[in-house]
């Protein structure tokens, strides 16, 4: 930044202490400033073990948090995998790291260890961060302390606008991360994603503090930051889009043939899936279950750019899942563990729905009270379960119960009362 955008960067930070307006708009009082350049200009790409030994030397010598961010490649290549890491931290500057070179960075993360890490939406990186070796043991998450401070838009763009007033340039949000040399304008794009992270955090911790809120953001990221590793998604090839259309079991068994197949070719390729089949066209092929090539190639997704070895490959996967004895066709729908969808409850349970109603009233005028989304302060699966198998309604038991689930303690606190209420409620 320039030394007048400096300025204006301290004088909006000033003017961010009232509640985050209603209406959307900024919470800055001056225009907001176009971020065009990193303040120490455009580090160069760290990609080799050297370079790397110098950037963890200085960033363990830096002070204050250290602001995280990644890149994947999701649309273009398999997996999530990060294909650029940024850092910043006061004494140590930016630093933009290429994973695919260096792919250990454990070493840079011990030496980060017990330092704030600042990201936004830090669920979502931290998954390609575990992956190289790069774990926070504390966080603050901006797009989470956005939305329990009541802001009504949270993106990384936006919140910089709203709450420091400057406008940073999103173009390349969407772009194939994995391409090698990265052009400059992607990398200057990058490093200022971490160019004001800490300016955000800073200004968000003391909006949070003023509305009484700091605590329970705190005890959100310690959630975070402790999570394990989510499992691995059974039967994933059930989410393949548009499956409400497939009702028959031998239909479903040709949606996972193809999607199981398909999965190994994009892997075995680096590729996204849907870059080797769409999943219009595996719905497509299980509702007709063509019985040779000719008739899979006049499907939608199978047409005449796709050469014959390529048909081959999916009508074999066709056949083998008509081949299929009836024991092994999968079933329809998934096993759901917990209650059923809440639009059953009226005829299975009148009193389970009453609850439910009752709770989802009463969680949405305190949610709307606190000036916070109702997924934040208590996540519907949570409600849906305690009114499904009620506790005794005694706070303490409710309280039991939504630690069991996993709610936080502010959340416990403010939510039991509630609960307990609904719990009360009588099925008309």
């Amino acid at each position: 930044m320039t030394d007048a955008q400096e300025t204006a960067a301290d004088s909006s930070l000033r003017t961010t202490g009232g509640a985050p307006p209603e209406d959307g708009g900024s919470s800055v009082t001056e225009a907001p400033i176009p971020l065009l350049e990193p303040r120490e200009g455009i580090p160069p790409v760290v990609a080799d073990e050297a370079a790397l030994a110098e950037v963890i030397t200085a960033f363990a010598a830096g002070s204050g948090p250290v602001a995280v961010d990644a890149e994947r490649a999701s649309g273009y290549r398999y997996g999530q995998r990060a294909y650029l890491v940024q850092l910043r931290r006061q004494g140590a500057g930016t630093a933009l790291i290429d994973p695919v070179a260096c792919p250990d960075l454990s070493a840079l993360g011990e030496a980060l260890s017990g330092v704030e890490w600042v990201l936004h939406a830090a669920t979502q990186d931290l998954p390609c961060l575990r992956e190289i070796g790069m774990m926070p043991t504390r966080l603050f998450d901006t797009e989470l302390a956005g939305r329990l401070s009541g802001f009504p838009r949270v993106g990384l763009g936006a919140m910089v606008e709203n709450v420091l007033g400057f406008v940073l340039e999103k173009g390349h949000s969407a772009v194939d991360w994995s391409t090698r040399p990265l052009p400059e304008p992607w990398l200057r794009y990058a490093a200022l994603d971490v160019e004001l992270l800490v300016d955000l955090r800073d200004a968000l911790e003391k909006e949070l503090d003023r509305q009484g809120k700091l605590e329970w953001a705190l005890q959100e990221f310690d959630a975070i930051a402790a999570a394990p590793p989510p499992e691995p998604r059974k039967d994933p090839w059930r989410r393949t889009s548009g499956m409400h259309k497939v009702r028959r079991r031998r239909q479903l068994a040709v949606v996972r043939e193809l999607w199981e197949t398909r999965d190994r070719i994009a892997q075995r390729r680096d590729v996204s899936p849907g870059k080797v089949l769409s999943d219009t066209a595996i719905v497509e092929a299980a509702l007709a279950l063509p019985g040779t090539v000719h008739a899979l190639s006049a499907l939608n997704g199978f047409g005449h750019r796709m050469g014959r070895r390529q048909l081959e490959q999916w009508q074999a996967a066709v056949d083998r899942a008509k081949a299929l004895p009836e024991s092994q066709l999968p079933q329809p729908g998934q096993p759901v563990a917990g209650p059923p969808p809440p639009r059953a409850w009226a005829d299975k349970d009148p009193a389970a729905a009453a609850r439910l109603s009752a709770a989802r009233a009463g969680v949405s005028a305190l949610a709307e009270e606190l000036g916070l989304p109702q997924e934040n302060l208590i996540t519907p699966d949570t409600v849906r379960r305690v009114c499904w198998e009620p506790p005794s309604a005694d706070v303490a038991a409710v309280a039991g119960v939504l630690r069991g689930y996993g709610a936080r303690d502010w959340q416990v606190e403010l939510v039991a009362p509630v609960l307990v209420r609904a719990l009360s409620a009588k099925a008309p």
